[in-house]
């Protein structure tokens, strides 16, 4: 028997096989994990209560794979899903571990690598409809720089640009029911990276051919070693309707990509997010792109997958305490109304509007005296998430 925060299929929680997969290899150090195989990540994560299960094209069918081989993997996978009832909400390519793309996929120099990484993003793509995909994700680890003089940061968008549409245009060719999210992050593995931030992608989304079929995979640790607010970044990817994916982990700041439990450093800003997730009601994938300490065996590895899900549950129900909290309720309700008699002035423009405005007189000596209780409501909060309200 479960607690209340134990996860079942209809809290649409994913993992990538990556994710869970991880063998623990870091640049200093060997794996300390056998690769544990996709059938059995499908069965165990399933038996945790997930829902969904991601992965690159080559997580699941090695790069060197015959036909046969990969017509056999994947037949094998498809009746894993089955079986265990799991599904493949999102899928993506691996455009960056072999050394082909040590330059690049999308902005290569070498027009030949660019092509050799368009073939090989339609054959995954291929495979991810195949396995049910709705969503393809596009994270752009190699597309940047260490030596700024060797390409024109100008034409690296276009070329970047170039591709996303060709791949717009096959998907549409192909009539295949599939949208893209774009994955900023701001360096590593390359020294700087062309898309650093949300931010940067929502403005480059509208600059595409279909921009209404492209949005954002916006990531936890991506953007907190930008040193951003994360749940600011993800209400503007809300605001703008482009929330089509969401990695979940955590991070220290100032760090390399650490792909922390998530909730397992910063449960302020856990919390935050998941407040913003379910208060504007997202129901598209709650993806774990995280991955076990390298201290654990196999049994941490379903004790990582198991703690991300549970966090998120916790911090759900401290979401719904703080929407039901009289006090805090109170003092955001106090916040919210002041001064009512002056939306009048405010909202859409008009001349007999601006005019009555620039006749008001405003006692700003006044108003800069008046405390707004963020202290009070910051510390209901804390004391919310600590447990002792």
């Amino acid at each position: 028997m479960g607690d209340a925060f134990t996860p079942v299929k209809k809290d649409r929680f994913s993992f990538g096989l990556w994710t869970v997969g991880n063998v623990g290899r870091d640049p200093f150090g060997d794996p300390v994990r056998k690769a544990i195989p996709p059938t059995r990540i499908v069965q165990q994560l399933s038996r945790l209560g997930a829902w969904g299960i991601n992965l690159h094209d080559n997580d699941l069918v090695p790069i060197d794979a015959s036909a046969a081989q990969r017509n056999k993997i994947v037949k094998d996978f498809k009746k894993a899903l089955k079986d265990y009832d799991m599904v493949v909400p999102m899928a993506t390519t691996n455009t960056f571990s072999h050394p082909v793309f040590k330059d690049g996929g999308f902005t290569s120099n070498d027009p030949k690598v660019r092509a050799y990484g368009l073939q090989k993003i339609m054959r995954s793509i291929d495979l991810g409809v195949e396995l049910g995909a709705s969503t393809y994700v596009f994270w752009g680890g190699r597309e940047g720089a260490e030596c700024n003089v060797s390409k024109d940061p100008v034409e690296a968008v276009k070329r970047y640009r170039d591709g996303i549409n060709y791949l717009c245009r096959y998907v549409r060719d192909q009539k295949y029911k599939l949208r893209f999210a774009m994955e900023a992050k701001p360096n590593e593995p390359r020294a700087d990276l062309y898309f650093p931030t949300t931010g940067h992608y929502l403005a480059f989304i509208e600059t595409l051919d279909y921009p209404a079929m492209v949005g954002v995979n916006p990531e936890v640790a991506h953007e907190s070693m930008a040193g951003l607010n994360f749940h600011h970044g993800v209400a503007q990817a809300m605001d703008a309707g482009k929330l089509f994916h969401i990695d979940l982990n955590d991070q220290r700041f100032g760090r390399y990509d650490q792909d922390f439990r998530f909730g397992s450093e910063d449960y302020k800003n856990a919390f935050l997010l998941v407040r913003l997730l379910e208060d504007n009601r997202y129901r598209g994938p709650k993806h774990f792109d995280a991955h076990a300490y390298r201290t654990e065996d196999e049994k941490g590895v379903w004790d990582f997958a198991l703690g991300c899900m549970r966090t998120y549950n916790i911090l759900r129900e401290k979401a719904r305490r703080f929407r039901q909290d009289d006090e805090i309720q109170g003092i955001l309700n106090e916040i919210s109304n002041q001064n009512p008699e002056f939306e009048k002035h405010l909202g859409s423009y008009s001349r007999k509007k601006a005019q009555a405005l620039k006749r008001v007189r405003f006692n700003i000596d006044a108003m800069g005296s008046v405390g707004s209780r963020y202290e009070q409501l910051d510390q209901l909060l804390a004391e919310l998430l600590l447990g002792v309200r």
